[in-house]
């Protein structure tokens, strides 16, 4: 099983970077249709948009939901940056000790 545990290791890192690398787009695409550097009627920013927000928005709301109003700052995506992290490197780390 050794071998494809490791691969299977390498799998889940390789997603849950993938995620991860989605909300950092999300959040820096967001910032930029917030400050009209980018238009949100365009057809292609507002499918990227809508689709991340689909994906992203359920794990960043219990988030939110758990965290004191900041007066309008957003600090709930630093969260969910370290809670994917860190579900990465246990997971990881169990599949490389199946090997």
């Amino acid at each position: 099983m050794g071998g494809f545990a490791y691969d299977l290791a390498w799998l889940v890192d390789a997603l849950f970077g993938l995620v991860t690398f989605g909300l950092l787009v999300y959040i820096i695409l967001g910032l930029l249709v917030s400050f009209a550097v980018v238009n949100s009627h365009n057809q292609i920013v507002a499918l990227v948009m809508g689709t991340l927000h689909r994906l992203f928005e359920p794990m960043l709301r219990p988030i939110r939901n758990f965290l004191p109003n900041l007066g309008g700052l957003d600090i709930s995506p630093i969260f969910l940056f370290i809670a994917l992290e860190f579900a990465s490197r246990i997971l990881v780390r169990f599949l490389v000790s199946l090997a």
